[in-house]
Order: C-alpha cells, then sequence, then structure tokens
C-alpha cells in the first residue's frame, strides 16, 4: 500500500483532501434527508443528547452569533430543535433535540458513520486504530 507521502501528497494535503470527502458525504446524506448540510452537523453535535448553549456550539460549529442563531431559527421552525432556558443563566439559552429532531439526529449519525467506515473497510484494523488515535490526538490538542 502507497502512503500519502510516496502518493505526492502531505499530511496536511491529505487532511484536506480527507475533510473534502466527509463535507461530500455529509451533503449526500443531507439531501437524501432533504435538510441541509449544516442542520445535519447540528444535529450530530446535539446526539449527545445534552442541551448545548449557543456560545458552546458557535465554536463547535465554527459560526458567528449571527450564523449559528439563523442556524438554529430554521431548525427550531422545522420542528427539530428547541432553545431552553440556561439554568445557570437566566439571559442565556441552551438548544436541544425535539423529539422528532432526536430520531433524524440519529438516523443522519448513522449513516454518516456507516459510510465512512464503509470506505475504509477493506483496511487493516491496526490502521484504522491508528488513524483513529492519530486524529483524535489532534482534536484533542486543537480543542
Amino acid at each position: 500500500m502507497k502512503s500519502a507521502t510516496d502518493a505526492g501528497l502531505g499530511f496536511a494535503a491529505a487532511l484536506v483532501r480527507m475533510s473534502h470527502l466527509v463535507q461530500h458525504v455529509f451533503s449526500d446524506v443531507s439531501r437524501e434527508r432533504d435538510i441541509t448540510p449544516q442542520q445535519a452537523q447540528l444535529l450530530c453535535v446535539l446526539t449527545s443528547g445534552d442541551a448545548i448553549g449557543m456560545t458552546d456550539l458557535s465554536r463547535l460549529l465554527h459560526l458567528e452569533k449571527p450564523s449559528l442563531t439563523g442556524l438554529v431559527d430554521r431548525a427550531e421552525r422545522r420542528g427539530f430543535v428547541r432553545r431552553v432556558r440556561d439554568g445557570a443563566d437566566r439571559r442565556a439559552c441552551r438548544v436541544e433535540l425535539t423529539p422528532e429532531g432526536r430520531e433524524l439526529a440519529v438516523r443522519v449519525h448513522e449513516e454518516i458513520v456507516g459510510r465512512l467506515e464503509a470506505m475504509a473497510g477493506d483496511l487493516p484494523g491496526e490502521d484504522l486504530l491508528r488513524v483513529a488515535d492519530t486524529l483524535t490526538g489532534l482534536l484533542a490538542r486543537t480543542g
């Protein structure tokens, strides 16, 4: 098997191409579920089950506050999420999935994960673990 370096790709270039591939999978799954890729990302972030504050959502989704507000507004109109008061700060709100949103979020997340895992289905298990460990370490360092 050729390495990324042998194929002319460095680490960063390989990550950029992988990012495009992941975005493509999000787009395909979103289109099939009649939602936007941004709504799919929001739903996937909320699959943990916990309500998340707007500041944390902004950081997790890399969106400015006005863009996030619009995204949450549209998802709320479609019945996928709802805003709830933050118990620690009455001026703030948190976003959580509705029952309908939870069902859709689980389906979307499982479909995306399944498609990505299928792409690597023929790779040896130790290679998959090495890549997963490396990416997890990178993510932990970048917050």
